[in-house]
């Protein structure tokens, strides 16, 4: 199986250079990734240097806290859009998650999903749940919500919290998905043998910072 159009390459350290991003996108490029997935001060120059090649431009919002309004999101993304993101990685409002505030969570889904949406050049919207901080019950209460919102992904996690994507957490989001919305495993993904346990599971879509060591 060819593993590199899944695989979203990921640089989204606070630190991260414009020449590592350049870099970055050069690599995806030649490996032929499905994205690459920056931070979105970068959207535009990572835009102009995959121009002309099939890897697509990916952002994060609300990254990765979630923890901002709606309309900042919103804003975020829209900016991104503009700037020519082709790919939108929101992290869910965990609190409201939490406090059981489901309504504003799809308030916020929704809107979302119209931004990201036109006939021309829909933008894959993917939701990261950040499965470390959730029970199961708020795992699947989670996938309920992104699947009546009709996102296109739930992701497990952003990386930056207690630990990245488990094959337990990936196979418990596809029972809930189902064939819709699809899963992103991220976070910790090192091996190739990781990586193909996680698609077995059911990812798929990988975020990785190892792109080239998982398909060399």
């Amino acid at each position: 199986m060819e593993y590199n159009k899944l695989i979203d390459s990921t640089l989204l350290r606070a630190d991260a250079t414009q020449q590592e991003i350049i870099d970055l996108c050069q690599e995806a490029k030649k490996y032929n990734f499905a994205s690459c997935c920056v931070n979105g001060d970068y959207v535009g120059l990572v835009h102009r240097q995959l121009e002309g090649s099939d890897v697509k431009t990916c952002t994060v919002v609300g990254f990765p806290l979630g923890a901002m309004s709606t309309i900042a999101k919103i804003e975020e993304a829209k900016e991104s859009i503009f700037e020519g993101a082709d790919e939108i990685d929101m992290v869910i409002n965990i609190s409201w998650l939490k406090d059981k505030k489901y309504d504003d969570i799809l308030y916020e889904l929704k809107r979302m999903r119209r931004t990201c949406y036109t006939e021309q050049h829909p933008i894959i919207l993917k939701v990261i749940i950040e499965c470390c901080l959730l029970t199961k019950e708020e795992k699947i209460k989670a996938c309920e919500l992104c699947k009546e919102a009709g996102v296109d992904f739930v992701k497990t996690s952003t990386g930056f919290s207690k630990y990245g994507a488990t094959v337990e957490d990936v196979k418990l989001l596809h029972e809930v998905c189902g064939d819709f919305p699809k899963i992103k495993a991220s976070g910790g993904i090192k091996t190739k043998e990781f990586m193909e346990e996680l698609i077995q599971a059911g990812a798929s879509r990988i975020g990785t910072s190892n792109g080239p060591k998982l398909v060399e």
